[in-house]
């Protein structure tokens, strides 16, 4: 009489607590592209000190814990501008960066807040120090944060009502 268990051929599950550990980890981010009568875009300076110094961006920044993507646009326009959006801002497109500065892969989410009149009452946060409005043709005069090499084709989904696809901050 054999009295040896039978090998089991069913991998071992870990506890969820576990198992989530062992996902990729990703770091999100919402930005809002604003447009004037004009159709110029809404860019922020970032000020002495803060990571990005120098560089133009558009007002957004990374997702609190258990906040939504949208709720993090929203919250982030109000936080860095001033500006309460009206309505829902659109969806205009994500962004998947493999790898940025070493700390792993980043996704950004992309809305369209709407138009903003012709001279925006604009109060920055202590995270930048200038702000203005930028026709597409004006970008190659500014120093812009690498992942806005994306703003002609979200400004271009803007217009058009579309949605668009980066990788790397470039069209798929």
């Amino acid at each position: 009489m054999d009295t040896t268990a039978p090998a089991t051929d069913e991998p071992r599950v870990l506890p969820r607590s576990e198992w989530v550990k062992t996902l990729p980890q990703a770091i999100v981010a919402s930005c809002v592209l604003l447009l004037d009568p004009q159709d110029r875009i809404l860019l922020l300076r970032y000020a002495p000190g803060q990571p990005g110094a120098g560089l133009w961006g558009l007002p957004g920044g990374m997702l609190d814990h258990g906040e939504d993507p949208l709720g993090a646009a929203r919250r982030e326009v109000c936080e860095e501008t001033g500006i309460v959006l009206d309505g829902t801002p659109r969806f205009l497109g994500y962004d998947h960066r493999a790898d940025v500065k070493g700390t792993g892969p980043v996704i950004d989410f992309y809305f369209h807040g709407g138009r903003l009149p012709a001279a925006p009452d604009v109060r920055r946060s202590g995270e930048h120090d200038d702000h203005g409005l930028f026709a597409l043709d004006d970008l190659g005069s500014i120093a812009l944060l690498p992942q806005l090499r994306a703003l002609p084709a979200l400004h271009a989904a803007a217009l058009a009502g579309t949605v668009v696809q980066l990788r790397e901050s470039l069209p798929r």
